[in-house]
C-alpha cells in the first residue's frame, strides 16, 4: 500500500498545518460572489463548465475546514489496482462536509442572520453541524428517530453548542417535512444534501484530489444516493480526462437514478431498501439527474450480498471498515471484472459511520466473499439417529455448515434446514449425492423467512425433554463427533445453530429421550466429555411450552 500526493496537486493546495486549522474568514465568500449566488438559480440543467468552474472556486474554501484526505493504492488478487479515496479519514468518517461547508459559507451572509436548517438519516448532519460550529451559526438538524444513535451522538459532539437535534418521524421523508415546515415557519436557510449545484462543487472536490494525487485511474465506479457525490466527480474527471469510464453505482433495491434513467426524469420508488442506509433516497436530484445522464459512461446496481462481501473484501484489503453505502464502487468492481481487469480503479470509502450491532447482520450476508451460501429443506424420518445418517451420508462432501435448524412439528417426518458455505460445483456434487441417497430434498436459499432463522416446532411430541445451549470447537467434524457419541440415547427435537467466525459454536437445543435411564446417561456424558453446556433457566423452559425437569419430579 501507498499514499500519495503530487507536487502539483499540493501546490495549489492550503500547506498543511496551521492554514486548516485557521478561522473562517468571509473574505472567502466575498470574491466570486456573484458567480455562486447565480449558479444557486440554475434550473434542472446545470452546464458542465460551470459546475467545473464551481469545484475549482470550491478548492480553497473547503480547504480552511479540513486538508485533503489521502488516496492509496492496493494491488487486488482479482489482477487490478484499486485507488483508494479515504474519505472515512475527514473528521467526520465522511465526504459530506465538503459539500455542506462550500454552500454554507458562499452563503455565510445570510446564514449568519437566519441560521441552518438541514435534514439527514447521519452524515449529511454531521457535515452540516461541524460547518456551523466552525463558522459560528446556529444549526437545527432534523433526522428520524430511527437514526443510528451513532450518527445522532456524533452530530451533536462535532455541532457542540451551535447544532439543535431535532428527531421527527420514523423515517427521512418524516424528517425532511418537518425541517421543510420548520425553515419555511423560521425564515432558517435550508441546507440541501446533494441537489444543488453548490453542494455538488464541493463534493467535487474529491474527483480533482483523486486525478491529481499521481495515481490516474482507468476507470471510476461512484456511489449514487440523490446523485452530488457523482455529479460533481463525474464532472471532473471528464475534464480532466474524458477517456477515464465514469460508472455510476446504486444498490438494487434503491436504484432510484436507474429509474431516472429509464422514465427520462426523476420519479419516486415505490419501495426503499435501507441497508445502505447513506444513499437511501427515493427520488433522484432534479438538476443532479441531466448531469448524469450526460456525463455517466454507464450505470450499475448491485444487491445486499454484494455490498456485504464488498466490506469484508474491503476489510482483508485495506483494513477499513466502512458502512454498507461506502463500498458500493468497490462491491460493482467485484462484479464486473471484465471492465477492471488489468486497471488502476478509482473507487470512494464514502463513510466509515457504521453502527456496531448491524455486523452481525451484514456478516450474515456474506458467506465466503470468493463463494457463496446456500440453504436446503431436507426430509428424513423422525427417530434416533436419522440427522447422523444424514451427515454420514454428506461426509465426503468439501462444504462447510453455516446453519442448522430443525424443530419436531410431526411424530413421523422431520424437515431440517442446513445451510452450506461452498462453491457452486460443491452443491452441484452435493445435491447428486442425496439424490443418489435416495433423500428428499429442496432449495430453500431464497425463502424470506431463513434471516429470521424460524425452526418451527411442537412441544407436545416431545418426550422427557432435556433443553440446554451446547459449546463446541469451531472445527470441521466437530458436530458430527457429538452427534455419534449421543445418537443411540437420544433424539434431536430442537437445535438451532449458526456460524458466528468465533473459535466456539453455539447452539440452542432440546433433546427427547425414551427412558429416564436414557436422559441420565446423556447428561453424564455431556458431563464426562463434552461439550461445553448450560441448562435452559426454568422460566425459558416454561416460555417454550417444555414441561418442566421429569427428573425433579421423581425427586
Amino acid at each position: 500500500m501507498t499514499i500519495n500526493y503530487s507536487a502539483a496537486s499540493a501546490a495549489r493546495r492550503p500547506a498543511p498545518g496551521a492554514s486548516f486549522d485557521a478561522s473562517f474568514d468571509a473574505s472567502n465568500t466575498a470574491s466570486n460572489t456573484t458567480s455562486f449566488e447565480a449558479a444557486s438559480q440554475f434550473g434542472p440543467s446545470v452546464a458542465h463548465s460551470e459546475l467545473f468552474n464551481q469545484v475549482m472556486l470550491a478548492r480553497t474554501r473547503i480547504y480552511s475546514l479540513f486538508p485533503p484526505t489521502p488516496t492509496e493504492v492496493h494491488p487486488m488478487p482479482q489482477g487490478w489496482t484499486m485507488l483508494l479515496k479515504r474519505e472515512d479519514l475527514s473528521e467526520i468518517h465522511s465526504y459530506k462536509w465538503r459539500g455542506a461547508y462550500n454552500f454554507i459559507s458562499v452563503n455565510f451572509q445570510k446564514a449568519r442572520v437566519m441560521g441552518l436548517v438541514a435534514a439527514s438519516a447521519g452524515n449529511h448532519a454531521q457535515g452540516v453541524a461541524v460547518s456551523a460550529r466552525r463558522l459560528g451559526l446556529k444549526a437545527h438538524l432534523f433526522m428520524p428517530k430511527s437514526a443510528p444513535r451513532l450518527k445522532i451522538d456524533s452530530v451533536a459532539r462535532l455541532g457542540g453548542d451551535k447544532a439543535e437535534i431535532h428527531l421527527e418521524g420514523d423515517a427521512f421523508d418524516d424528517a425532511a417535512e418537518a425541517a421543510r415546515e420548520f425553515a419555511e415557519k423560521t425564515g432558517g436557510l435550508m441546507v440541501p444534501p446533494y441537489d444543488d449545484p453548490l453542494v455538488m462543487a464541493g463534493q467535487g472536490v474529491v474527483a480533482d484530489e483523486m486525478m491529481t494525487d499521481g495515481h490516474r485511474p482507468d476507470v471510476v465506479f461512484v456511489q449514487i444516493g440523490g446523485g452530488g457525490l457523482a455529479a460533481g466527480m463525474a464532472t471532473v474527471i471528464k475534464t480532466y480526462a474524458p477517456d477515464v469510464l465514469v460508472v455510476g453505482v446504486e444498490q438494487e433495491g434503491q436504484a432510484s437514478m436507474k429509474a431516472a434513467f429509464e422514465a427520462g426524469r426523476p420519479t419516486p420508488l415505490s419501495h426503499l431498501d435501507i441497508f445502505c442506509d447513506g444513499t437511501a433516497v427515493k427520488k433522484a436530484g432534479e438538476k443532479t439527474y441531466p448531469i448524469l445522464k450526460a456525463a455517466l459512461d454507464d450505470l450499475v446496481t448491485v444487491s445486499d450480498a454484494e455490498v456485504a462481501q464488498a466490506m469484508e473484501m474491503m476489510w482483508r484489503t485495506a483494513r477499513v471498515l466502512a458502512e454498507p453505502s461506502g463500498v458500493l464502487g468497490l462491491a460493482a468492481a467485484l462484479k464486473h471484472p471484465d471492465l477492471v481487469r488489468g486497471k488502476k480503479v478509482g473507487l470512494v470509502v464514502s463513510g466509515a459511520n457504521l453502527d456496531f450491532r448491524r455486523l452481525t447482520d451484514i456478516a450474515g450476508k456474506t458467506g465466503d466473499p470468493a463463494s457463496r451460501q446456500s440453504f436446503y429443506r431436507v426430509t428424513m424420518p423422525e427417530r434416533q439417529g436419522s440427522m447422523l445418517s444424514f451427515f454420514k451420508t454428506i461426509a465426503s462432501q468439501d462444504l462447510n455448515i453455516s446453519h442448522l435448524m430443525v424443530g419436531q412439528n410431526n411424530s413421523k417426518i422431520a424437515f431440517p434446514v442446513i445451510g452450506f458455505d461452498g462453491f457452486p460445483p460443491q452443491f452441484k456434487a452435493f445435491e447428486k449425492t442425496m439424490e443418489s441417497s435416495g433423500y428428499v430434498f429442496e432449495n430453500v436459499t431464497n425463502r424470506p423467512d431463513l434471516p429470521f432463522r424460524v425452526a418451527p416446532f411442537e412441544p407436545g411430541l416431545y418426550n422427557l425433554p432435556l433443553a440446554v445451549i451446547l459449546e463446541f470447537p469451531e472445527r470441521p467434524g466437530a458436530l458430527y463427533e457429538f452427534l455419534d457419541r449421543i445418537s443411540s440415547l437420544c433424539n434431536i427435537s430442537y437445535f438451532n445453530y449458526v456460524h458466528t467466525g468465533e473459535q466456539v459454536g453455539r447452539a440452542m437445543a432440546v433433546f427427547s429421550f425414551a427412558s429416564l435411564d436414557d436422559r441420565r446417561k446423556f447428561k453424564e456424558e455431556l458431563k464426562n466429555r463434552g461439550p461445553s453446556h448450560i441448562s435452559l433457566p426454568a422460566e425459558t423452559i416454561l416460555a417454550l411450552g417444555l414441561p418442566s425437569d421429569p427428573e425433579d419430579e421423581v425427586k
